[in-house]
């Protein structure tokens, strides 16, 4: 597949999930976003409403982060939450599989909870995308909880928060991406700050790149184009 600049670019949930986040910061988010015609703006659901206003009229999406960075709330706290960012503008949801419940294999719990929170976006019309904090977890664990995906079919499964202690890697990707199928995309996040690890990231099957180094990223490939003189790259 041949990608041209706004390709790449609407490849990208542009991001700044920190804690100490300002107003101006979430300003300066989202007037980038717009710059560069990114497809999502990632932020933490308490600041949907400021980031939908700024986004009013585009057609970038504000994607509200559910249960960050942890996951460690019951499925009735995602739930409402959810709604929550919902109402308040959000338009595509990243939340975090209970981890606990992943290491004790109960998968049954695992596909409860992902069944309620995708039906609950889908209702709304919007996406829904897991977040499997692959650092924790065992190449079959996350083999199975691709398995659990690929049967509930949520619209993404996202490798990392960025806030464990590792991020995206290219096996994960391939990993998940082999195991989930075509019904249901990767998302790659986590410790992607460059054009070489944003392209192998593709490479390997993720569909949507998380990253607070869009900008950079970005700008290095239209260098690389200009240097070459070419307008799109094939994957």
């Amino acid at each position: 597949m041949k990608y041209t600049i706004d390709d790449f670019a609407r490849l990208i949930d542009h991001t700044n999930l920190h804690a100490d986040a300002t107003e101006d910061d979430m300003k300066k988010l989202c007037a980038e976003a717009k710059k560069y015609h990114f497809k999502m703006v990632a932020i933490n659901q308490v600041q949907s409403h400021f980031c939908a206003e700024q986004l009013k009229g585009t057609d970038i999406d504000t994607g509200a982060a559910i249960s960050f960075p942890l996951g460690q709330t019951t499925v009735a706290c995602k739930l409402a939450e959810t709604e929550d960012a919902l109402k308040n503008g959000a338009n595509e949801i990243d939340y975090v599989v209970n981890l606990t419940q992943v290491r004790a294999h109960n998968w049954a719990y695992i596909e409860d909870e992902m069944q309620k929170m995708v039906k609950l976006c889908h209702q709304h019309q919007v996406p829904c995308k897991v977040i499997f904090e692959t650092c924790y977890l065992t190449k079959a664990e996350i083999k199975q909880l691709a398995l659990v995906a690929r049967k509930v079919k949520p619209d993404f499964i996202k490798t990392s928060t960025g806030f464990g202690t590792a991020g995206a890697t290219v096996e994960n990707v391939r990993l998940m991406k082999e195991t989930v199928g075509p019904d249901v995309k990767v998302k790659a996040a986590g410790g992607i700050r460059n054009t070489d690890d944003f392209l192998a990231m593709i490479a390997a099957g993720a569909e949507r790149i998380g990253t607070s180094s869009g900008v950079k990223i970005i700008e290095a490939l239209k260098k690389r184009f200009a240097e070459d003189g070419i307008s799109a790259i094939e994957i």
